[in-house]
């Protein structure tokens, strides 16, 4: 619905415009624009609660032109008072017939404003979606016997990099008969690395199984 710059002096404009507002965030801060500001100064006073959106509106943008321009606003109400402008060029009535005719103050928004709005906000949820898939695991690394180097195991262990794999914490575990394993923390993008596959693929095959023996997920959750 456009709403007009002539309408606004009677009641039908003035509902035309709540009917507006009460489906809009009100304006606040310096959200305002050049429009907020024609449309106010063709609302003749502060219509209440007659129109209470209009009226809620009215004093949002009376106060922050009040603050813009202190002293200095010239032919603008404000709290329905208009100040006293100060010489300036007569504009010709035709002209300002033509820009209360002509203008639109809140065009209808397009169905390409719609689609690319609806596009920017499918990226969000899907770059929020991609970036919520991430797992913690927590990992047992065994050794092969008690004379395995565990400190050489765990540099092993740590030097597998890839895309989506940051190792964590770890500590040393008796197991018995002095064997100790590592537990080691992981934390995975989902998309980008397989538990399965990096125990198969890069834990337990040369030259990292000649430290490591065997390998078991304790604990697999979802970040």
């Amino acid at each position: 619905m456009a709403v007009t710059f002539s309408n606004l002096h009677t009641d039908a404009g003035l509902k035309s415009l709540n009917d507006f507002l009460s489906g809009k965030t009100n304006v606040s801060g310096d959200q305002f624009t050049k429009d907020d500001i024609k449309v106010y100064a063709a609302v003749l006073e502060n219509p209440g609660d007659a129109f209470p959106s209009v009226g809620k509106w009215y004093e949002v943008v009376s106060s922050n032109l009040a603050a813009s321009f202190p002293g200095n606003a010239q032919g603008v109400r404000f709290s329905g008072q208009a100040s006293a402008p100060e010489a300036a060029p007569a504009k010709p009535e035709a002209s300002a017939a033509e820009d209360d005719d002509d203008l639109d103050l809140f065009g209808d928004e397009t169905e390409e404003d719609k689609k690319a709005a609806e596009e920017r906000e499918a990226a969000k949820k899907s770059a929020k979606k991609k970036e919520s898939g991430k797992s913690s695991v927590l990992l047992d690394v065994k050794p092969w016997d008690d004379e395995t180097d565990m400190k050489k195991l765990e540099e092993a262990v740590r030097s597998v990099e890839m895309p989506g794999l940051l190792w964590g914490a770890s500590k040393l575990v008796p197991v018995g008969y002095g064997i100790k394993k590592l537990q080691i923390m992981l934390t995975i993008v989902d998309d980008l690395v397989s538990v399965d596959s990096l125990i198969e693929e890069q834990l337990t095959v040369e030259p990292i199984n000649e430290y490591v023996q065997s390998c078991d997920i304790v604990a697999f959750n979802k970040i």
